[in-house]
């Protein structure tokens, strides 16, 4: 982590201002990108989920079906970060059909997603015991015990997820518990300390991508019971479902530095706890597909697409003077930054 005492305080606003100099459209949205990432995700996903589910018991198709439909899922799903920084009517039609294809399907609706993570990017949470994605808030840096525990809820988040979903009907039996439930079990975070704002929230909307998700979780165990499906393809399920939250965790142990001390960050010290990862090794390529490693670029610009993250990392590298802080946000790769979770306390 960079020593703030030692910076200049006005960089960011440097870096964004070159950005915005460039001739490039940067911004700019390039709506068949976004469709053909998440038909081509979206195939290869549940193509290898069929050969998973169908092949016989421990073949090696069913292996190779497992562990493509792991990464395929893990990939489309990503794309909810890309849904949830879509400003309200901007690729509306892209957002439907992700609900659809990938969201409701999945249970993880976009509606779970959105609220908590733009919470994450501002200044006033990042870093604070309300950040629904810091994640020593949840398991300190190297406590062993906190791993095991924080992972051992990885993998029953799942389950409590489709319980949630299953359930959904009875939280509307009065306004006390619908609210409740709206503020304290309905966004995909591992911190109890987190509250949705619902002043934000549109009911109607939640409502019925909610109760979409519960007619999708009815539908797991009543196709077992009506024999459509053996009973184990619930287990299998639920070994895909853990697998893409595991992967997803781990990937997020090295999108921050996570250096912070609980109080409100500067918005320099927020961008300077990020990571641009530029290793190409054969985990941070799993871990960090659609140009999600350049995470630093990401808080320093939220609304860039990521199709751009690339092109705007290699523009800022070139225009910027050596001397910019924004050069020492890169990181080789994933472990490098993970590893540090390891450690003890400092």
């Amino acid at each position: 982590m960079l020593n703030p005492a030692t910076l200049p305080t006005d960089w960011v606003r440097d870096v964004r201002a070159i950005l915005k100099k460039s001739s490039e459209d940067f911004h700019r949205v390039k709506p068949w990108v976004y469709w053909r990432d998440m038909f081509l995700s979206a195939a290869l996903a549940y193509c290898a989920a069929g050969v998973y589910l169908s092949a016989a018991a421990f073949s090696i198709w069913q292996v190779v079906g497992f562990l493509l439909a792991v990464f395929g899922l893990y990939r489309v799903g990503s794309l909810v970060h890309e849904v949830a920084h879509l400003g309200g009517h901007e690729l509306t039609s892209f957002k439907v059909a992700w609900n659809l294809l990938v969201g409701i399907p999945t249970l993880t609706p976009s509606t779970f997603f959105t609220g908590h993570h733009r919470d994450h990017h501002a200044v006033a949470v990042y870093g604070t015991p309300q950040d629904p994605e810091y994640v020593v808030n949840i398991c300190r840096r190297g406590s062993v015990w906190d791993l095991l525990v924080y992972f051992a809820f990885v993998a029953f988040f799942p389950i409590l997820v489709f319980l949630r979903f299953l359930f959904a009907p009875l939280t509307f039996i009065t306004p006390r518990i619908r609210d409740f439930t709206l503020r304290r079990l309905s966004a995909f975070t591992f911190n109890w300390k987190y509250e949705r704002s619902l002043k934000r929230l549109d009911r109607r909307t939640f409502a019925v991508v909610e109760l979409f998700c519960c007619v999708r979780a009815i539908g797991i165990p009543a196709a077992a019971i009506l024999g459509v499906v053996p009973w184990t393809h619930i287990l299998m399920l639920y070994s895909l479902g853990a697998s893409v939250v595991v992967i997803n965790q781990l990937r997020q142990l090295a999108d921050h530095h996570f250096d912070g001390d609980g109080h409100q960050q500067s918005m320099a010290e927020h961008i300077q706890d990020s990571c641009n990862h530029m290793g190409r090794d054969p985990l941070t390529v799993l871990f960090f597909p659609f140009a999600i490693q350049y995470h630093a670029l990401h808080h320093l610009f939220p609304s860039l697409p990521y199709h751009n993250l690339a092109f705007a990392h290699a523009y800022l590298t070139r225009e910027l003077p050596a001397d910019s802080p924004y050069h020492a946000l890169t990181q080789y790769g994933w472990w490098s930054v993970a590893r540090n979770m390891l450690r003890t306390e400092k």
